[in-house]
């Protein structure tokens, strides 16, 4: 499971990451300069990936399903590309294509209000920009904080600007692309699950779509009244969606 922008192992909702550990081993980790993890977080995904590839390859993991969450997702891809025996099925939640659009402006006016409001504190902040403003997407926000306050020891602790600063270069390397745009994506053929909430402002949803239009294995889920964070938000469906995906034999992404 591969986290978001600036995320840790913190960050992972207990609700969630408890039911999907009810039927299969998750493995959590930080990547480099994150949290406790050691080094330095590299300014391109393809860095990220390589850190990540050798994580799974020091525990011995020869194969895996994976999750890769806005951040995480693009991580995913890279991966897939570089060492495409690792994974067997894809979840890519809130994510988007190299070359695609709007990826993580912080600086646009729908975000910077929500980021630059000092009454927006810890985890509140994520309530905000994770969450669509109506009462019931606001209402799961807070549901979704309390879970995460909910854990008290041995924390990995808030991640400071040098992590946000190489990981928003790393973004913006990631809108640039050489050649026919999206072709890369073409070369996975792996079962994909594509999902994403039809109001994320962090990652529009059109990325979702370019995944699914260029994949040649994949299925779109998206959620009603959910932005970037829909897999927090319904997360008894996202999970039931997810079981059911990973449980498939056939190489078809269909479920």
């Amino acid at each position: 499971m591969l986290q978001h922008f600036t995320g840790t192992l913190d960050n992972w909702d207990p609700a969630l990451t408890d039911i999907l550990a009810e039927e299969r081993e998750l493995i959590l980790f930080d990547n480099a300069g994150v949290g406790r993890s050691s080094g330095t977080v590299p300014t391109t995904i393809a860095g990220m990936s390589k850190h990540a590839a050798a994580f799974l390859d020091g525990l011995g993991v020869g194969t895996c399903d994976v999750l890769g969450f806005s951040l995480g997702g693009m991580v995913a891809q890279q991966m897939v590309l570089e060492r495409p025996r690792i994974f067997r099925r894809l979840i890519l939640v809130g994510t988007a294509p190299r070359g695609g659009e709007d990826i993580m402006h912080l600086e646009k006016p729908s975000l910077a209000k929500h980021l630059q409001d000092p009454s927006n504190k810890g985890y509140t902040v994520l309530q905000k920009i994770f969450f669509t403003p109506t009462s019931s997407g606001q209402a799961a926000g807070a549901a979704f904080v309390g879970r995460l306050s909910e854990r008290k020891e041995d924390l990995d602790g808030v991640s400071g600007p040098q992590v946000a600063n190489a990981q928003v270069a790393a973004f913006r390397e990631w809108e640039r692309f050489t050649g026919e745009r999206f072709a890369d994506l073409r070369a996975i053929q792996h079962p994909t699950l594509v999902v994403n909430g039809i109001h994320d402002e962090m990652i529009p949803v059109v990325n979702s779509y370019r995944l699914a239009e260029n994949l040649p294995n994949a299925v779109l889920l998206t959620f009603p009244d959910a932005g970037h964070g829909s897999l927090f938000q319904y997360h008894e469906s996202f999970a039931r969606h997810a079981a059911a995906f990973l449980g498939v034999p056939s190489e078809s992404a269909v479920y």
